[in-house]
């Protein structure tokens, strides 16, 4: 199934297919772009820098994360809520949100919230940070 970007031309064309169709055809509601493979790397990466520099209290002790455990934490913290499942034996599982299929915008949240609560904690990041040279 291909996809095209909504604009004037791209909606006459749906709303051509959509009266063209036969009932009991299925119909997808249009969708917000995903994230590209680019900003997925920008979030690793960044997620590796944290991960390197920064310890977290686990069960009540300062511990080492790594990257997937900090995307965990920072797609709680994005979603305002933490749903836990109860373990197999036991104990409980946080139940983080997939961002793979996540949307552009919402991704750039994320790596707003990142960068935000990097400053605030002393994130040194390793991407060169382009500033412009009228705010030098």
């Amino acid at each position: 199934m291909q996809r095209y970007p909504l604009n004037h031309r791209t909606r006459q064309r749906a709303h051509r297919d959509i009266d063209a169709a036969p009932d009991g055809h299925l119909f997808m509601p249009p969708a917000e772009p995903t994230a590209s493979d680019a900003t997925k790397r920008k979030m690793w990466a960044m997620l590796g820098d944290i991960a390197r520099q920064k310890l977290w209290p686990v069960n009540g002790t300062p511990r080492r994360l790594k990257d997937k455990q900090w995307k965990d934490i920072f797609t709680a913290a994005l979603s305002q809520e933490s749903l836990t499942a109860e373990g197999l034996y036991g104990g409980e599982v946080l139940l983080g949100e997939h961002t793979s299929g996540m949307s552009q915008r919402k991704m750039g949240d994320l790596i707003e919230l990142m960068y935000a609560w990097g400053a605030n904690n002393g994130v040194v990041w390793s991407e060169k940070i382009d500033v412009p040279e009228w705010v030098r």
